[in-house]
């Protein structure tokens, strides 16, 4: 196995080829989780893997309930089932909490003052009341809970981390908060050990070939934690040894043969950022046009599991304006299938599309 097998293998394992996704939920529900700080990219992060999709049905799926925007894992947003949300944040809401300590002292945002908020919150999105953060923010500051330095998106994070809040429906273009309780009442719980096997077996199946880094990055678990959590699937995998590193995967993966891959990635899809090391997809030289120095992920263009460009979108009313940032000079035989990809977005979009090539 080489990092040609891996960028390919990972292909299908993520669905990007031949998805067999029925519905948006069970591509998230395959996936585990997807990352989602970016809103409008993140929809179509779905949207690619899964055959006819568009931004309406992906809203639909949120709209449902079935699926959850939240903080969890990393502290950063992700798209999950909601079915799991439970045992997730069992697993990392105590070591995200953790870690912004020091900045809620700073904020002054007291045990007494969470608890006023939370108090707020759970008033005003009872009776499945979703509001906007924008709306909350006017709630608080109706209430004398300022909103300087970003107050408002920390005391956000804390009600998500203890299980009060999270996404809830779209409200004139906008996400919203729910109460978790209310919007999620099914709770499904694990103990420790079967929620980091669940959480192992998950994201080898769909992000394999992956090391243990790559998964720890991932999870943003300890490495104790991720090290139990490979013992308890590593009956089920299969490993090749690759330079210093073991990559493992599901013993039901072959390398698949792939004539012509190419897809247009959206910001932060997890195809790139799900990899603590991204050498089988991105080359060095190439890195920093894809990832910048501040952690901003750009949307790729992957040609056969490896980015050769970047691109960018300029959304009008009726129609989104494409631009292709090669890494070096497409081909005519390249173009045809990504401008047929672009279109795809534009039909995702329910807008027309435009294309221009930069040097």
């Amino acid at each position: 196995m080489n990092f040609y097998d891996i960028a390919i293998l990972r292909l299908s394992n993520q669905w990007l080829e031949k998805s067999p996704a029925a519905t948006i939920p069970e591509i998230v529900s395959h996936m585990g989780a997807i990352q989602a700080q970016d809103f409008a990219m993140s929809k179509w992060a779905l949207g690619i893997r899964k055959p006819e999709a568009t931004e309406s049905s992906v809203e639909a799926a949120i709209d449902s309930g079935s699926i959850i925007r939240t903080h969890i894992l990393r502290p950063t947003w992700h798209i999950i089932p909601a079915s799991d949300i439970y045992w997730m944040l069992d697993l990392s809401a105590k070591r995200i909490k953790g870690s912004s300590n020091g900045r809620l002292k700073e904020l002054e945002l007291t045990p007494e003052v969470l608890s006023r908020c939370y108090a707020l919150l759970e008033k005003t999105l009872l009776g499945n009341n979703h509001q906007t953060r924008d709306e909350l923010v006017s709630l608080f500051e109706q209430h004398n809970i300022a909103n300087y330095d970003n107050r408002v998106s920390h005391i956000l994070v804390q009600a998500e981390q203890d299980g009060l809040i999270c996404s809830g429906k779209i409200k004139q273009g906008k996400t919203t908060y729910a109460l978790l309780p209310e919007w999620v009442p099914q709770k499904k719980s694990f103990s420790k050990e079967e929620a980091l096997e669940k959480l192992a077996r998950t994201y080898f199946f769909s992000h394999g070939p992956a090391t243990l880094p790559d998964f720890q990055w991932w999870s943003g678990l300890s490495l104790s934690e991720v090290r139990k959590a490979l013992e308890l699937v590593k009956p089920d995998l299969l490993s090749e040894v690759i330079g210093t590193e073991t990559y493992w995967f599901f013993n039901n993966n072959s390398v698949p043969i792939i004539k012509e891959s190419l897809h247009l990635l959206p910001a932060f899809d997890e195809f790139i950022i799900s990899y603590k090391d991204r050498s089988a997809t991105l080359t060095l030289d190439h890195h920093k046009k894809a990832i910048t120095k501040n952690g901003i992920f750009h949307p790729v263009i992957l040609h056969n599991g490896i980015a050769v460009g970047i691109w960018k979108r300029l959304i009008k009313k009726q129609t989104v304006m494409v631009d292709i940032y090669p890494f070096s000079t497409f081909t005519e035989s390249l173009k045809e299938p990504l401008e047929n990809k672009i279109r795809q977005f534009g039909v995702f979009l329910n807008k027309e599309t435009t294309i221009q090539y930069h040097s």
